[in-house]
């Protein structure tokens, strides 16, 4: 739906839910949605932080999928973090957005020892790939390490967590910059697009904790033929993540 010259208002979860975000350049896709199940398991979370967080998909399905209390939200693009501003007044949800760069390191206002920190950082480390359109670039490519240092920061030593979606092909970069940064994995999730295909996308949840202990899920996959979801895809986009009616 349109909701002006640069922007529209797509639908999530049956329409249940409404997010505006820009026309063209960057646009949430279902990544966001694996990562927002994956963490919060059907489970309220008291508060949140989201880094690198867009429009606010993540957070806002989050909320959706089992409540948020509370919830900070950075990110570094002005006109993404007004839209995300938007959404969340929208929704009704207590929440903060700060536009900052995490290049620059964690905002003083972040630090508050969230609860949940969630995380889709750009999948292509700067000049890893040939550049996108301008306007989708910033949020394909970019470095990994400020990611990975402000969850680090913001987690405490108790049961608080970290959760990254990241490609597949580039988990072992993550899982190297979580070791520096005194994160040891605790599960694990591949997502395929079909059962015959490599993985296309890695769910990882992190802690601060002694090593070992990672738990390997069941896969997930998306497809199982030509425009037929699977099971999981299609409760998830109803928005009934592990509900497995």
């Amino acid at each position: 739906m349109r909701t002006g010259e640069d922007t529209t208002a797509d639908a999530l979860f049956g329409g249940s839910l409404s997010v505006v975000q820009p026309r063209t350049g960057y646009r949430f896709n279902v990544d966001s949605l694996w990562l927002a199940a994956f963490a919060g398991r059907g489970q309220g979370v008291r508060q949140v932080l989201d880094l690198g967080a867009g429009v606010g998909v993540v957070t806002l399905c989050l909320h959706h999928l089992g409540g948020v209390s509370r919830a900070v939200l950075v990110e570094r693009d002005a006109r993404l973090a007004e839209l995300c501003e938007r959404n969340l007044e929208r929704a009704g949800l207590a929440a903060r957005v700060l536009c900052a760069d995490l290049g620059r390191g964690l905002p003083k206002a972040a630090r508050e020892g969230a609860e949940l920190v969630v995380a889709n950082p750009p999948y292509f480390e700067p000049g890893e790939r040939r550049p996108a359109r301008a306007d989708r670039e910033p949020s394909r490519a970019g470095a990994l390490a400020p990611f990975v240092r402000a969850a680090a920061l913001a987690l405490g030593p108790s049961r608080s967590r970290a959760a990254f979606v990241y490609p597949a092909r580039s988990l072992g970069r993550l899982l190297a910059l979580c070791e520096r940064s005194g994160l040891v994995p605790k599960r694990l999730r591949f997502v395929h697009a079909f059962a015959a295909d490599p993985a296309r996308v890695a769910l990882v949840e992190l802690r601060r904790a002694k090593p070992g202990g990672l738990v390997v899920e069941p896969p997930v996959v998306e497809w199982q033929g030509a425009g037929v979801p699977s099971p999981e895809l299609a409760r998830l986009s109803a928005g009934r993540a592990g509900d497995r009616s």
